[in-house]
């Protein structure tokens, strides 16, 4: 009977979920990190939500871990990479909390609007400061939205109905999507400069981090709300602060927090600042419905195979697994590339199968290539919520198919399509591995490294010998190069597999060299 750690508090159903299935599941919460490391070797299935980090020592002793469930959508507490190396699968429950995240988004700009907690202590403590608390009203005032995905839309939805105009800065929301939610497409600085309630809905990735900085908040309109309930770290709190205090900013309200759980912060104490402890997806319902979702999930994992919500593994069936690994492998690794390649103003995505790979459930190929296109700008989505998020942004997604190869046995084509055009790339497993051939219709063949250098330059002489000198001046290896060119003395590409990432002063010097076009550090 496969044995499940549950290590922090879920519903009672969950639990039973497990029995009725035929999965022992043991409940142990708050234990310490050396009590978590003794016993998670005895266990199968690890079902957590925030509280829990399962970093890599945790992996490292779970030699029968074979999956980890996150009740709830963030899986910042979770060592995704060092999970995938040791083959345990990572599942999260992407919906089941969205209504409650967004109506705590809700509450909180009714809470800075009337100064609703400040006015409670007040009154509780006898004062009566009627005059002190003059509050404003949330009717015809604009709301922006940064993020305006799942959770992002049911705000907006809310806002328009107290009458508020909204406005909304999301790189994959589509001008169409845009007028379905009754929302306007901006900027982020014309955002800035037009909201007078800022809530943030988006996830926190090396893009987003500090996405309201000192600069941008220096932007905002005076008197500006700023509220997150999505991810610490989205906004600069030390910046905040001084906002708070000069005046410039009207109020915050924060669920999250860089630093959790916040014993200390810099925005503790700031007059109209409220404070939640990341309360977001704590209402009942939300409780319920992740919890029976990720039982369901790990144990339909562990008894069957089946996956479900993976962030690092595809969702296929266990009869389909063997066919289809290599191609979704290599569907996602191709989506992954043209999701670093992708310019601003996304449209469309669409997915050849050529050859023999027609013939298979294309799918969760199709899902796979999605969560990698749209993995760089969304560090949480996966295979299941892909096609959903894609069609959220009014992101257009076709699939096409030709039994006929006239090259390869397989052959995948991803072409991505934006306000700068359109850009293809397409790949095939080569024995059983996964190698890109084709990019913006230049031919090549090469095998996808952890890190890759992208050169788009002019083919002229010299220019290797040069490329390849200035990675050895700057102490870069060279794991593998392939070339792929129009034609002689026409555009061209350099894909270098290297050993490390490259810092930006490396590539501002790779960019000035001689015939080259552009420059992206790319990494799987």
């Amino acid at each position: 009977m496969p044995r499940v750690l549950i290590s922090d508090q879920l519903s009672p159903a969950a639990v039973e979920i497990f029995r009725q299935r035929g999965v022992e599941a043991d409940v142990k919460i708050g234990l310490t990190k050396d009590e978590l490391l003794k016993i998670i070797g005895d266990y199968d299935g690890l079902a957590i939500r925030s509280a829990t980090k399962a970093d890599k020592d945790v992996l490292a002793a779970g030699k029968r871990l074979k999956v980890i469930g996150r009740a709830g959508i963030g899986v910042d507490n979770v060592d995704i990479p060092s999970a995938t190396a040791r083959g345990v699968v990572v599942m999260n429950t992407p919906f089941g909390n969205s209504i409650t995240t967004a109506e705590h988004a809700i509450a909180m700009m009714f809470a800075l609007a009337r100064q609703l907690p400040a006015a409670d202590v007040s009154t509780q403590a006898g004062k009566w400061e009627k005059n002190r608390f003059m509050g404003v009203e949330l009717f015809a005032k604009t709301l922006g939205l940064i993020g305006c995905g799942n959770i992002g839309s049911l705000v907006a939805e809310r806002a328009i109905g107290l009458k508020m105009k909204v406005v909304a800065f999301d790189p994959f929301l589509s001008p169409e999507r845009a007028v379905e939610l009754g929302v306007e497409k901006v900027e982020l600085d014309e955002l800035l400069a037009r909201a007078d309630v800022i809530t943030l809905h988006t996830p926190l990735t090396d893009k987003t981090r500090n996405i309201l900085s000192a600069e941008a908040l220096g932007k905002a309109k005076k008197g500006v709300l700023i509220i997150n309930c999505a991810r610490g770290g989205l906004v600069d709190e030390e910046a905040l602060r001084a906002g708070l205090d000069s005046g410039h900013i009207g109020g915050a309200g924060f669920d999250v927090f860089v630093t959790e759980p916040a014993k200390e912060n810099p925005l503790f104490g700031a007059e109209n600042f409220v404070a939640t402890p990341h309360l977001g997806a704590s209402t009942l319902e939300a409780q319920e419905n992740v919890a029976l979702q990720v039982a369901e999930q790990i144990s339909d994992y562990l008894l069957t195979g089946a996956v479900s919500n993976a962030l690092n593994s595809p969702s296929i069936t266990a009869d389909e697994a063997p066919k289809l690994k290599p191609f979704v492998a290599l569907a996602e690794k191709l989506g992954a590339f043209a999701g670093q390649m992708v310019d601003p103003g996304l449209k469309a995505i669409e997915v050849a199968y050529i050859g023999e790979v027609a013939k298979l459930n294309v799918k969760p190929m199709t899902a796979a290539a999605l969560a990698g296109v749209l993995r760089p700008m969304l560090a949480e989505i996966n295979m299941v919520s892909a096609p959903a998020v894609a069609k959220e942004r009014g992101v257009t997604v076709q699939e096409s198919k030709q039994e006929l190869s006239p090259v390869y046995d397989s052959l995948m084509r991803i072409t991505i399509t934006s306000d700068a055009g359109e850009k293809s790339y397409a790949g095939a497993v080569i024995g059983g591995v996964p190698r890109i051939i084709e990019v913006k219709g230049m031919e090549l063949d090469a095998p996808f490294s952890p890190a890759m250098l992208y050169v788009n330059n002019l083919d002229k002489p010299g220019f290797i010998g040069a490329l390849g000198m200035m990675l050895g001046e700057s102490g870069v290896n060279i794991a593998t190069f392939n070339l792929g060119r129009v034609s002689a003395g026409d555009d061209a590409i350099a894909l270098v597999g290297i050993d490390q990432m490259l810092s930006e002063p490396v590539l501002a010097k790779i960019q000035a060299l001689p015939h080259v076009k552009e420059v992206r550090v790319l990494g799987f």
